[in-house]
């Protein structure tokens, strides 16, 4: 080169793709907040308090009771922060049969009350865990009967189909460890077995990849199906320790299996390009699961978290 050629300029730096359908917020869940009212949990002012200073717009209402139930001194509470309901959470036992359907529905109707009033459009729905959720003790069979998958189906349509007719909300069910909905194969039976029009899935990343499916590959399978997302990670070694062990999910998070984003897997950031890639806007909620937590734990995660989200185009 001489003396009169230019320098090449240095190469742009390479900016993340804008994912400009992709509306971030967070849960009580990231703040170690599994129950209506636990000793162990923070007070629900201290998690708007801190949700809002971390940067999240968007929050869902948790374990029903934890938040104001009153929609008025809710939204008070809320709109004061800045922040906004994107859906409420109920937990079903769907595949007992019509039996469980008024206990079901009394549940539901609560929630989704407050949910609508709250100017939300979704309703997260879990499935029953077939393990005592404090004592981690076996309570049903893991598989489900033939039947027990029919109710399951049905069950959740009707749900879907009554949601949607009284209170104008989508239903998104949601993939969980230690329930009947889990992974690769529990999940495309569901799917496979259930109307689209009344039933699609909230998909969180963290359940999904601790129960051993692969994030990008369902949403490029079962794109149409996705209307919610929750983000979340595994600490892969913690992981094996507990498939060797046989660990229940509960003593599992309690050793620190959902890990703070990057430092597990899946890795959000495909995972998220391939969400922005259907074409829909999508809520993503950021779950960090950590029943129980150090009130003065959280707060930190939720900053650093939000940063990397933001360093990903989120």
């Amino acid at each position: 080169m001489t003396d009169s050629q230019p320098l090449s300029a240095a190469p742009p730096a390479t900016r993340p793709p804008a994912l400009d359908r992709i509306r971030v917020g967070s849960a009580p869940d990231s703040w170690g907040v599994w129950f209506p009212d636990d000793p162990l949990q923070v007070p629900w002012q201290r998690f708007l308090d801190e949700v809002a200073e971390a940067g999240y717009p968007w929050i869902e209402l948790g374990p029903y009771g934890y938040l104001p139930t009153d929609p008025g001194r809710l939204a008070q509470e809320t709109a004061s922060r800045g922040l906004k309901v994107s859906a409420g959470t109920v937990f079903t036992a769907l595949h007992r049969g019509p039996a469980v359907w008024d206990e079901t529905w009394a549940h539901v109707s609560q929630v989704a009350e407050l949910t609508r009033a709250m100017g939300a459009r979704h309703l997260v729905v879990i499935p029953s865990f077939w393990r005592d959720d404090k004592t981690a003790e076996l309570i049903e069979n893991p598989e489900l009967t033939a039947g027990q998958w029919r109710n399951l189906a049905a069950g959740m349509e009707r749900l879907g189909r009554e949601v949607r007719e009284r209170y104008g909300l989508d239903i998104v069910v949601h993939p969980h460890a230690d329930t009947h909905i889990d992974g690769e194969e529990n999940v495309a039976r569901f799917l496979d077995a259930t109307d689209a029009d009344v039933v699609n899935l909230c998909l969180d990343t963290g359940h999904y990849a601790y129960c051993g499916g692969d994030n990008v590959k369902l949403i490029e399978t079962y794109g149409e199906r996705i209307g919610y997302l929750h983000l979340k990670q595994v600490d892969p070694e913690i992981l094996a320790e507990v498939v060797r062990d046989g660990m229940p999910f509960g003593p599992a998070v309690r050793r620190g299996v959902m890990c703070e984003p990057p430092d597990g897997v899946p890795a959000l950031e495909p995972v998220l390009e391939a969400a922005q890639g259907l074409g829909v806007e999508l809520f993503a909620i950021v779950e960090q699961d950590m029943y129980p937590c150090p009130p003065d734990q959280p707060l930190p995660i939720a900053r650093r978290t939000r940063r990397f989200l933001r360093g990903c185009g989120a």
